[in-house]
């Protein structure tokens, strides 16, 4: 599972708004914007659902090895900003 700091970074990382990524997550902005914020811990459905739509827009999220977690773009920036407009305009 994914944190709010993970979720914060994979937002930026895409470009997604927490409007867009509560639309495609079936998820409150407010819920967004909690847990990024480190105010509340959404339940595991709502946690697995906004890691899910990330993963859709081109995040990686990176479990700890060690080095700590973290969260890198499985495309070049262009491309994951290209599949993000992509997958989300289906929505």
């Amino acid at each position: 599972m994914i944190t709010g700091s993970q979720c914060r970074a994979a937002r930026a990382l895409t470009d997604l708004s927490r409007e867009r990524l509560a639309i495609s997550a079936d998820v409150g902005v407010e819920t967004i914007l909690r847990f990024e914020r480190k105010l509340d811990k959404p339940n595991d459905d709502e946690v697995f659902a906004l890691q899910s739509a990330l993963e859709r827009g081109g995040a990686v999220f990176i479990p700890d090895n060690g080095g700590g977690i973290g969260v890198r773009l499985k495309f070049s920036k262009s491309e994951a900003n290209v599949s993000t407009y992509l997958r989300m305009k289906a929505v």
